[in-house]
C-alpha cells in the first residue's frame, strides 16, 4: 500500500504501489457498474474506486492518464472527487464511450447529476485530465503535448464543489464503470496518477 493510504472500493482489487501510480496500474470493472444520478429514483453508486481520503478544504489538484479498449456504451473511467456530505455529491471526469467513440466526459451530482462531453483532440483511446482548485471552483482540464509544451485545456468550471466544504471529508482518486450488462470486464488503465493536498 502506498503511502498516500489510498483505499479501495467496490473492488477486491488492492491499492496501487507508489511505482504502480506512476508507471501504471490497471482496475478492472464489472458489468453493470456504475456512478449516476438522475431523477425521479435512479440512484447508482457500485463504480470501483481507488482513492484518498481527504479533509475537502485540503484538496488542491489531481491528475491522471486514462486508456482503455473503450468497446460498449458508456464504459467510463478516470478522476473522482466524492463529497460526503449529506447529499452525496461527487465529479468524475475521464473518458466515456457514446455514439461509437470515446469523449471527455465529466459528470458533476449536487442534487442530481449533470453530464456534458467534448471531443477528444486526437480522437484515441487515452488522455490526459486534471481536476484543480481555482478560485474557488474546480476546474477540468484535459492536458495536451504540443511540440513539447503542455498545454491545459478547459473543459468544465464547477462552480458548487467548494461551496460548503467546511468540515466536509472527500474522497479522491479514480473510478472504472461499465454500465451495460453485457461484455464482460472493462479494465482501465491508469497511470502517472498525482494528488495534491495541504
Amino acid at each position: 500500500m502506498s503511502s498516500l493510504n489510498l483505499r479501495s472500493e467496490n473492488t477486491s482489487q488492492q491499492p496501487p504501489t507508489e511505482a504502480d501510480l506512476k508507471n501504471g496500474f490497471t482496475l478492472k470493472a464489472a458489468p453493470g457498474t456504475d456512478l449516476w444520478s438522475k431523477p425521479p429514483s435512479t440512484v447508482r453508486s457500485n463504480a470501483p474506486t481507488i482513492t484518498r481520503a481527504i479533509a475537502l478544504s485540503r484538496f488542491q489538484r489531481a491528475r491522471v492518464h486514462v486508456s482503455a479498449d473503450w468497446s460498449t456504451l458508456y464504459d467510463q473511467g478516470g478522476l473522482v472527487l466524492m463529497m460526503e456530505h449529506k447529499a452525496r455529491k461527487w465529479i468524475k471526469t475521464g473518458i466515456e464511450f457514446v455514439s461509437g467513440r470515446p469523449y471527455v466526459s465529466t459528470v458533476a451530482k449536487d442534487n442530481w447529476a449533470d453530464w456534458s462531453l467534448a471531443p477528444i483532440s486526437d480522437g484515441g483511446g487515452g488522455v490526459t485530465i486534471e481536476m484543480v482548485r481555482q478560485k474557488g471552483a474546480l476546474w477540468v482540464y484535459v492536458v495536451e503535448k504540443r511540440e513539447g509544451e503542455e498545454i491545459m485545456v478547459p473543459v468544465r468550471e464547477i462552480t458548487w464543489a467548494f461551496a460548503e466544504e467546511e468540515d466536509v471529508k472527500a474522497l479522491a482518486g479514480v473510478y472504472a464503470c461499465r454500465p451495460a450488462k453485457e461484455g464482460g470486464e472493462l479494465d482501465v488503465v491508469f497511470r502517472d496518477f498525482e494528488l495534491e493536498y495541504t
